[in-house]
């Protein structure tokens, strides 16, 4: 007996189900979809098919007998399960010419219409399903454009695929294009061409004939028939075809084409420069509106299409601001991509977009009627501003921009300084001007260019003092935000730090850790602590004299860490410690040892999770410097694989570990109600015990057990093993545990089995959650309650 068959066989339930489903006068539309989707999974066998259809189920439930006729028909979930149930049998041609005699390509069709878009695009999918399967399954030759090489199924798809095309229906034209489009991205083979001839010269007329409302679909198709090898890869029809588009759609439906034909290296060069005109058309006509005497010249030496239409669409202030946020869009897109397969006017692009900044803000008075109307309609357009600055910043990593860099800075200047600048705006200028300062640098090689650059910092500088100073807290913390970036990308500079020290903004910033916004407060931590890598930790101050106070700053920051209200600064500030540890600056503040301690004693008691999550980074940094130190790896930062070789290291070690308490945290920690402390205090634990015990077990340290201290690690090992939360921990002694002992300690990592509560602490919940108990739980829970929990029962 067929295997696939015994399963419905042994377990009558199931047709016995479909069977009492289908005697129901009025069957509820759930109960009768999840029916429908039963069955399809059932028939997807070939075998299986066979026996349902002996029991004449899959016609009541699939053909015209069926749902279809019914009221029940109308309910949205229906139609969904019964195209699920036929995409799920369509895997053998039984199924296949079971429906087509059966009508169901019609009712397909009629789908693809259907008023829900998950059905509707359901139906689309299964068309696509349908075609392939039958020309794959029933083709031994290679396919030509006559109808009798087609299999009997896909003739009847195509045959309504082109009836649609020509018929003056635009929801039918449109529900074909749609498929087509979903057929040439999935499917590669070459038929696809075969397909394509029939209704090639039917797609080209829509391009031309203004009464068809089409047009908008076609990018989308052309795109991904230009990414299937079918069709980039032969000379044929396509690219003239591309081209047509390219030339006839509107510049809003064509930007999307043009900028996926620049991203294909198979695209014939003559196709690939009228891209990229179609996407700079309208850049070019900023450029040539904001001068009557045509100063500059323009991006384009010809265009593709009427420029009358690009500018008609900007002079209009419904269709200005989405066309060149959209061209916007496209243009960053492309400056993203790391092989750009085009050149790209950089300068001409750059002064295009300075002119399109100066629009919105006002600072252009044009000659031209043209520029006139597009500044008024620019004005103050945030949309636009953050689409041009965001192009502005990409612009900062090609070369060939540099002449225009004086006149750039101008621009951004006029932003950061102006009050009508937006927040969202100003800190999209924070980043394109972060940006640029770091290029600025890069070309600061000549005197005067260093005389230039010295300028445009101490510029800067003055506008960044009245932005800290702003009533707006988004701006105060953007400002924040943009001086660390800028200490992070130009603290090795001289010209920086010198225009840095010299302004008010350090004690600004200072000031800042007071904001009462906890954001600015989490922002000036950040800055000041990137802050002192120039202050105090460079190797000479760059200044005469000192005029910071790094103890009194520290010691700021460990009270915010103590006391402020908020998580985001206390995260800040961890962070922050953590950073000045990892790169070796703590040793120059006090004794790197003391530091630590007073840090996690602060932290192991903060409610915030990620505070404590921080402070075990800090602690793990700080074990693999000190191992590191006493000569047992190479590497500051690699987890420690080999033992400590002497004895004398081994105390050392314990002694530091245990007098900075440490070990309290770690297993503290183990016990962590959030559970990746726990998991990370575990991890670290069994860095130290590799350290120290290589090769100990816990049948190795069995010896021990009559020692004093061993009775209380065996009452730890218990309270970790039933994972008692960390408020419930005895303090240090309790229990005859002494976290700061290193005698006990060493004990305590060679006796718990702290493999095993790593395995514990790691393991999913999914084996909760997933069982077949939790299952039967939930089905049971909603025993009574149908109507408000059947969805999740389903």
């Amino acid at each position: 007996l067929d295997p696939t068959v015994k399963l419905v066989q042994d377990n009558p339930c199931l047709t016995e189900l479909i069977t009492s489903v289908l005697a129901l006068p009025e069957p509820s539309p759930s109960i009768l979809s999840f029916t429908l989707r039963l069955a399809g999974i059932l028939a997807a066998s070939e075998n299986r098919f066979q026996h349902l259809q002996q029991e004449k189920l899959l016609v009541r439930l699939f053909g015209r007998d069926g749902p279809l006729n019914s009221a029940v028909w109308e309910d949205a979930s229906v139609r969904s399960g019964w195209v699920e149930g036929v995409h799920s049998m369509m895997h053998h041609q039984p199924a296949l010419h079971f429906l087509c005699d059966g009508g169901g390509i019609d009712v397909i069709f009629t789908l693809q219409g259907d008023p829900s878009l998950f059905v509707a695009s359901a139906a689309s999918q299964l068309l696509v399903h349908m075609l392939t399967f039958s020309v794959e399954s029933e083709t031994t030759k290679p396919l030509s454009t006559k109808d009798c090489d087609w299999p009997a199924s896909a003739q009847m798809i195509i045959k309504r695929i082109e009836d649609s095309l020509q018929s003056s229906s635009a929801s039918h034209i449109e529900q074909s294009l749609k498929l087509l489009t979903s057929l040439f991205g999935s499917c590669h083979a070459t038929w696809t061409e075969v397909l394509w001839l029939g209704v090639a010269k039917q797609i080209e007329t829509f391009l031309t004939e203004e009464t068809v409302q089409a047009q908008h679909m076609l990018a989308n198709l052309l795109l991904n028939m230009a990414w299937s090898p079918v069709f980039c890869d032969t000379g044929g029809s396509f690219w003239p075809l591309v081209t047509s588009a390219l030339e006839h759609l509107t510049p809003v439906q064509a930007g999307p084409l043009a900028v996926g034909i620049l991203r294909i290296y198979k695209c014939p060069q003559d196709v690939r420069i009228q891209a990229l005109t179609v996407l700079l058309q309208p850049m070019d006509c900023i450029l040539r509106a904001a001068s009557q005497t045509l100063e500059y010249a323009g991006l384009l030496d010809e265009s593709v299409s009427d420029p009358i239409t690009v500018e008609s669409l900007l002079s209009s202030k419904s269709s200005c601001v989405s066309l060149l946020c959209q061209t916007l869009g496209h243009l960053e897109e492309l400056l993203s991509l790391i092989h750009l397969p085009v050149d790209l006017p950089y300068t001409s692009l750059l002064r295009s977009l300075m002119t399109i900044l100066q629009f919105c803000n006002g600072f252009l008075s044009p000659a031209s009627p043209l520029g006139s109307t597009i500044s008024r309609i620019l004005i103050n357009c945030f949309r636009v501003q953050r689409s041009a600055l965001d192009v502005l910043a990409a612009l900062s990593a090609k070369r060939g921009c540099d002449i225009l860099i004086g006149s750039l800075f101008d621009v951004l200047l006029a932003y950061l300084e102006s009050p009508n600048t937006s927040p969202t705006v100003l800190k999209k200028t924070f980043q394109a001007t972060s940006k640029w300062l770091v290029r600025l640098q890069e070309l600061s090689h000549s005197n005067s260019q260093q005389q230039q650059t010295e300028k445009i910092l101490g510029d800067v500088f003055l506008v960044l003092q009245k932005r800290l100073c702003s009533p707006s807290w988004e701006v105060r913390d953007s400002s924040l935000e943009f001086l660390t970036v800028l200490i992070e990308r130009l603290r090795d500079q001289d010209e920086f730090r010198q225009s840095l020290l010299s302004s008010e903004v350090p004690r600004l910033t200072e000031n800042l850790l007071e904001d009462p916004e906890s954001y600015v407060r989490a922002s000036a931590v950040t800055a000041m602590g990137h802050l002192a890598f120039i202050t105090y930790f460079a190797p000479e101050s760059p200044v005469a004299g000192n005029q910071y106070n790094k103890e009194n700053t520290v010691a700021k920051l460990q009270e915010i860490l103590l006391t402020d209200p908020e998580g985001f600064p206390r995260r800040a500030v961890i962070s922050i410690f953590t950073k000045w540890l990892r790169q070796g600056c703590t040793g120059q503040l006090e004794d790197t040892e003391q530091f630590v301690s007073r840090v996690i004693q602060t932290a192991e008691h903060d409610l915030d999770w990620e505070v404590r999550l921080g402070g075990l980074e800090l602690v793990k940094i700080f074990c693999n410097q000190t191992i590191c130190q006493l000569g047992l790896s190479k590497c500051p930062y690699a987890p420690v694989t080999s033992a400590v070789s002497s004895s004398i290291h081994q105390n050392e070690l314990l002694q530091i570990f245990c007098r900075a308490k440490l070990f309290s945290f770690l297993f503290r920690s183990l016990c962590d109600c959030d559970k990746p402390v726990g998991q990370r205090a575990c991890d670290i634990l069994l860095v130290l015990r590799s350290a120290f015990h290589p090769v100990s077990t816990l049948e190795d340290s069995q010896g021990t057990g009559d020692s004093p201290a061993s009775h209380g690690i065996a009452w730890l090992q218990r309270t970790l093993r039933q994972g008692s939360l960390a408020q419930n921990f005895p303090t240090d002694g309790g229990n005859g545990v002494d976290f700061q002992d290193p005698e006990s300690m060493m004990l305590a990592l060679g006796t718990i089995d702290l493999k095993e509560l790593h395995d514990e602490l790691n393991k999913s919940s999914d084996h909760v959650e997933k069982s077949p108990q939790s299952l039967l739980q939930d089905i049971l829970a909603t025993v009574g309650t149908t109507e408000e929990n059947e969805a999740d029962c389903y």
